[in-house]
């Protein structure tokens, strides 16, 4: 793995931990989830498995450190990797296509994919908070976190893709 992919995703993931950090809660100490903004931009910036694996894993412990939900470390440590992955998946289904539509197409998409499985864990080991039903949780904190993704995504993937660009990386062996 080249140089040029960990330090501009490591910029990326560490913006959208910040983000995370100061992001406001709405619903029983829950907020948005920012990181995985930035995780799936890594992803669209620099596509492969191996990069996906390590994106996957660095923002599981970090989503881990910055969650407000009860008991949110272990499961976050599982499901930003499956949702790497699956986001992925995605990714390789629409043809590798970088348009912004594309990119907040598939940034909606993955965050339902990651509010279904974080939650499926969550009730799972630790169980959902307070008299929080999976449907509830979904709507209240899942809908409005893939609004808001998607919209910053639609702003900062053509300027990530410049940047990206201008740097003359190429993701050519």
């Amino acid at each position: 793995m080249k140089s040029f992919p960990l330090v501009l995703a490591g910029l990326l993931l560490a913006v959208g931990a910040v983000l995370n950090l100061v992001m406001p809660d709405f619903f029983f100490g829950m907020s948005p989830d920012m990181l995985l903004t930035f995780m799936f931009l890594a992803i669209l910036l620099f596509p492969s498995g191996k990069n996906v694996l390590v994106f996957g894993i660095a923002t599981g412990i970090l989503a881990a450190v910055t969650t407000t939900f009860p008991a949110g470390q272990l499961p976050n440590l599982f499901e930003r990797p499956i949702t790497a992955f699956c986001f992925f998946g995605l990714f390789l289904l629409f043809g590798r296509s970088q348009s912004v539509l594309s990119a907040g197409i598939l940034t909606a998409l993955g965050t339902f994919v990651s509010g279904a499985i974080f939650l499926s864990l969550a009730l799972a080991i630790a169980g959902l908070p307070g008299t929080a039903t999976f449907s509830s949780l979904f709507l209240i904190v899942v809908v409005p976190t893939a609004a808001i993704n998607t919209i910053l995504m639609v702003i900062i993937h053509p300027i990530a893709r410049s940047f990206k660009n201008r740097s003359k990386y190429s993701t050519a062996p």
